[in-house]
């Protein structure tokens, strides 16, 4: 049973409009705002919860907010609601429209995600965090993974917003979700030995994890996932070189996603800011004739390392793109038509060929 009903007000403020998901310990649900119009809200599971506890777990969180930088998500308020089981805390954050990178990179379906695309939203992580990384003493993440990464469209193009600072450190951050995958298949080594071990480097290994995954549909080492015992032993193993898995992947790209994976964490990126210069070098080399159709994947299933997904029937996702075709042409309501369409897309992978152009328009303020 969920924690808050669709029609729901709280606070005199928010009116609830649908659930999005959920993970270990907080529900996410699509709220409008009486003024300021969507938004998203967060509410923890734990019972009782108070506001000095709400705040504390959000200190570093609004901390980075009031920062302002576009790739970290703005949070905007936080409060306690009633829920069917008692009194729960809540925050409020920007409203994503496309979700999760996780969403994102299982939209593809059989194809690989472009690896410019890959490139460009771990660009744009990398600077979030790297504003994280350079305060004095440094912000660690703690649980850089693809939930966490959120991905949207604006008028300048893809978009990638870090979220849930400051959560991962209140809790275990290997028991976040209630499925292992996702979680542990993103920590450092060092943190199997030591759960007090976390740091800049470490957050540096769940982007080099990422990036892999982005690039290769795999992840760099799955058998941390199916294991019942937390042990070390598992990076005993040397992981598959990424351009063995996609040969897009040139030799200098790998390098940096190697770097990054190093075992030993004085030998990776010490934080965000160098491995972004990195990546910021980085240029995909020109594609031969042979190459071009090297994208294409057998099988459906290829977006399973972080195990099975179930997908939208494409008759309901065909259904959201008509409904937005026709916001799209009610004045005022273009926006709004964007974000279902984006949402329609990462439902459905055959849909991201087809209307990704036209969102990119719709997020200019062009309608063709």
């Amino acid at each position: 049973m969920s924690l808050l009903s669709e029609g729901k007000i709280i606070s005199e403020t928010y009116e609830v409009e649908r659930f999005l998901g959920e993970g270990a310990f907080a529900e996410v649900y699509r709220v409008k705002h009486r003024f300021l119009g969507r938004q998203a809200m967060k509410v923890f599971k734990i019972v009782g919860i108070t506001i000095e506890e709400i705040e504390k777990m959000l200190g570093e969180a609004i901390l980075l907010s009031r920062i302002g930088h576009p790739n970290i998500i703005r949070v905007f308020d936080a409060n306690i609601t009633e829920t069917p089981k008692g009194l729960c805390g809540f925050f409020t954050m920007e409203y994503v429209a496309g979700g999760s990178l996780d969403q994102f990179w299982r939209s593809h379906g059989a194809q690989f995600v472009p690896i410019e695309t890959a490139v460009e939203i771990l660009r744009q992580v990398c600077r979030g965090l790297t504003i994280a990384h350079d305060e004095k003493p440094p912000i660690i993440h703690r649980d850089i993974k693809p939930q966490n990464i959120l991905i949207g469209y604006d008028a300048t193009g893809i978009r990638a917003r870090i979220s849930d600072f400051g959560l991962a450190k209140r809790v275990n951050p290997l028991t976040l979700l209630a499925s292992a995958r996702g979680t542990r298949c993103f920590k450092a080594p060092e943190a199997f030995r030591d759960f007090q071990s976390d740091s800049c480097a470490g957050d540096v290994w769940a982007l080099g994890s990422t990036l892999y995954l982005l690039l290769t549909d795999q992840l760099p080492f799955p058998g941390i996932a199916d294991m019942d015992i937390l042990e070390s032993k598992c990076f005993e193993q040397p992981t598959i070189l990424p351009h063995r898995l996609n040969p897009r992947i040139d030799t200098k790209l790998e390098k940096i996603i190697l770097k990054a994976l190093k075992i030993k964490p004085e030998e990776r990126y010490s934080n965000a800011r160098e491995m972004l210069g990195d990546l910021e070098k980085w240029k995909i080399c020109p594609l031969g004739e042979t190459e071009k159709h090297s994208n294409e994947r057998s099988g459906y299933m290829s977006k399973s390392a972080l195990g099975q997904f179930s997908q939208t029937d494409g008759h309901i996702a065909q259904g959201m793109v008509t409904n937005a075709t026709k916001l799209s042409r009610q004045a005022g309501k273009l926006m709004e038509a964007a974000d279902l369409l984006e949402e329609a897309m990462n439902k459905w992978p055959k849909l991201r060929h087809e209307y990704e152009y036209q969102l990119k328009l719709w997020r200019r303020g062009v309608v063709m």
